[in-house]
């Protein structure tokens, strides 16, 4: 049974339990033909990442609404900065800076060892403040910002599998049980593309090495492929219009000379 274990482990990877898949997917043998591939035992398909749909989202940010304002501000800001799990849960008090909303992803936080700075908007502000006043009332040390309020671990950094079990209740509360830690990066980067962000900038954002790993978190559906299709021929039409207009032009000036 490969394939179960294989997709298992991918699992794991996406959760941020492992770092690496250990089933192969194929090996590179010297003096084999076709290049000296020898096939994987699992045949390596690319599916496109679910991201939840405008009314799914309305109802995840109707149950978070109920939520403590720590967690309310860690789904703003895992969405606002397309962070992962980590790198939210990792995030320190002097890794702020309010005063232009802005916030510092440190390189042993990430996946590739890339530091970061990565905006938030105006809405997050206002919550991330209300949530620096409710900190305080917990401690008042600087380090950690995401601390845990239960009794056994008060005060103590919040963990990952904390993070990871509020994300689960927010999405069986919901009703959308595929809405996971992971899906507010893929949502942020692709209402990026939609919003006709290049891809070079998306990939620094996101804090990719290359573009080729920003493309599998993008997720643009037929309609806006359709829309982004129709905007640029509708550019295209209008120049050969314009174009032929011109000549048209000349050519009927040339005639009556």
């Amino acid at each position: 049974m490969v394939v179960p274990v294989r997709l298992f482990y991918d699992y794991l990877m996406e959760e941020g339990v492992r770092e690496s898949n250990p089933v192969g997917r194929g090996r590179y043998t010297p003096g084999r033909r076709r290049g000296g591939h020898q096939r994987g035992l699992v045949p390596r398909m690319t599916k496109l990442p679910w991201i939840p749909t405008e009314q799914q989202w309305a109802e995840i940010l109707a149950v978070a609404a109920k939520e403590p304002v720590r967690n309310r501000v860690m789904l703003a800001l895992a969405y606002d900065a397309a962070l992962r799990r980590e790198e939210l849960c990792s995030l320190r008090t002097d890794d702020l800076d309010p005063a232009h909303r802005t916030l510092r992803v440190r390189a042993e936080t990430t996946k590739n060892r890339l530091e970061r700075v990565v905006p938030y908007s105006a809405p997050t502000g206002v919550l991330l403040s209300g949530y620096l006043a409710h900190r305080a009332t917990i401690s008042r040390a600087r380090g950690p910002l995401f601390l845990s309020e239960s009794r056994r671990n008060h005060a103590q950094p919040l963990s990952l599998w904390t993070w990871s079990k509020v994300i689960r209740r927010i999405a069986l509360a919901a009703g959308i049980p595929r809405f996971a830690t992971h899906t507010t990066r893929h949502l942020c980067l692709t209402d990026l593309a939609r919003m006709g962000w290049e891809l070079h900038a998306i990939a620094t954002f996101a804090g990719h090495r290359s573009t080729e790993s920003t493309l599998a978190y993008i997720h643009l559906s037929g309609r806006d492929l359709a829309d982004k299709l129709a905007k640029g021929m509708e550019q295209i039409h209008s120049w050969r219009i314009d174009m032929l207009a011109r000549l048209g032009g000349q050519e009927t000036g040339a005639a009556l000379r």
